[in-house]
């Protein structure tokens, strides 16, 4: 794998082994990371990825001890690292070694790992309704993008891909739709752009800010608002936007 690691001020061929059962991190997940890509030696957003890295890392009780623009700097540095040709993944992360119930706050460690990462084949892409649904504002750490709330992501994806799909469409604690699994959903009707308001129970994506941004430029009417499953199944076009894949195309929605 042509992959590096950064982690405690130094880079690394091969991953540092970091935690064990005594780590908060282990035992109480709190981790939280943020995704990036490199392609062609193009790394886009990369600073805005780091900087809801920081968010992340402060909403749940972490002390981050890097600006977004270090972290970034790092980033790149990682990239340049590697070859030109490849598609990478870049993944910084903060985690807590002690704590008990609560992290303490001084032992915040940071690693970052790039690494092979291929973009998703063209073809295919099938989805269903989810068989679980996003957790509210009071009820997880909604506003960080933990690993903690990741699991619930897996069981939801197992549970769709015995049905023969490969991603499902989620719902918020009201009953409307709020995305994909694990990216930000659009729909499109009569030339209009529509993708779910954010509020509070899923992530404002990096690619999905940058995705509005685009299609304003290019005079396609963009509207953040309340989706309905309904609205959903009568789109004239449904995609997907996110790090992982960037811009996906729903070729199915459940029997459609």
């Amino acid at each position: 794998m042509d992959a590096v690691f950064f982690h405690d001020g130094k880079w690394l061929d091969q991953q540092p082994m970091l935690i064990g059962p005594m780590n908060h991190a282990f035992w109480m997940s709190s981790v939280v990371f943020d995704g990036a890509r490199a392609m062609g030696g193009l790394v886009p957003d990369v600073e805005e990825h780091c900087a809801r890295l920081i968010t992340s890392a402060e909403n749940m009780l972490l002390v981050p001890n890097m600006e977004a623009g270090e972290i970034a700097e790092l980033c790149l540095d990682g990239v340049r690292k590697l070859s030109k040709d490849g598609v990478y993944y870049i993944r910084p992360m903060y985690y807590a070694r002690e704590g008990f119930l609560l992290p303490e706050p001084d032992s915040t460690d940071f690693v970052l790992a790039i690494y092979d990462a291929p973009l998703p084949p063209e073809g295919p892409f099938k989805v269903c309704m989810s068989s679980r649904r996003r957790p509210a504002r009071d009820m997880a750490p909604t506003t960080a993008k933990a690993s903690c709330l990741y699991p619930n992501t897996a069981l939801a994806l197992t549970d769709a891909a015995k049905r023969g799909f490969d991603s499902a469409v989620v719902l918020d604690p009201n009953g409307n739709v709020a995305e994909f699994l694990s990216a930000n959903l659009w729909i499109v009707k009569d030339g209009v752009a529509f993708t779910p308001a954010i509020n509070g129970t899923f992530l404002n994506g990096v690619t999905r800010q940058r995705t509005i941004e685009l299609l304003r430029a290019d005079g396609i009417e963009v509207i953040e608002g309340t989706l309905t499953v309904a609205d959903v199944m009568g789109a004239d076009e449904i995609f997907s936007s996110g790090n992982h894949a960037k811009i996906r195309p729903v070729t199915q929605f459940e029997d459609r």
